[in-house]
């Protein structure tokens, strides 16, 4: 599969594993919320929870189901970012959740259009990280730092003109009481 020209050496040489599982979780995502009854509901009470209740979901269930499951990818995140980084690792990531946060809001919330958002912004990184081997960027006198600058100045830049036309759920965020309508 490497041979296949220009995706072949991008998708099947020189990649983690992390990466190949990471694409799994994406599309196994993407049938769970698109394709599965559970995946209806889990929507359902992200957008109108009381709606939701009405018809006999169980909110609070369903609420803690997605809490859990993004915490579990969270966490698998964290190993996704430990294993490639652990030769060079400098325990820090600061300013990533920043970054996921942007990623999210410029994917809209739809797992397909997050993954082009983190190709991108990861493109951003590729760029901040390893501007000394990419020819115009090396022969440029600009400091270092603003190379570092790189991926959260394109992060303020993308969701300026992106965040007016981005949709959240409406109940993200809201606590949900039973009660109150």
């Amino acid at each position: 599969l490497g041979d296949i020209p220009i995706l072949g050496g991008l998708l099947f040489k020189n990649a983690y594993i992390t990466t190949y599982i990471g694409l799994l979780i994406l599309v196994i995502s993407v049938i769970v919320l698109y394709k599965t009854r559970f995946g209806l509901r889990l929507r359902a009470c992200g957008e109108h929870p009381h709606a939701a209740d009405s018809v006999g979901i169980n909110v609070y269930r369903m609420r803690y189901a997605g809490v859990m499951i993004s915490g579990g990818l969270a966490g698998l995140g964290g190993l996704v970012f430990v294993i490639p980084t652990s030769t060079q690792f400098n325990a820090t990531v600061s300013g990533y959740g920043f970054l996921a946060l942007a990623v999210m809001i410029f994917g809209q919330w739809k797992p397909m259009r997050v993954l082009f958002a983190a190709f991108f912004f990861g493109l951003m990184k590729t760029i901040a990280s390893a501007y000394s081997v990419i020819p115009f960027l090396s022969t440029a006198q600009i400091p270092s730092d603003v190379y570092k600058m790189i991926p959260f100045i394109a992060t303020l830049i993308v969701l300026a003109f992106s965040s007016k036309s981005s949709q959240a759920p409406r109940a993200v965020a809201v606590p949900y009481d039973k009660g109150s309508r």
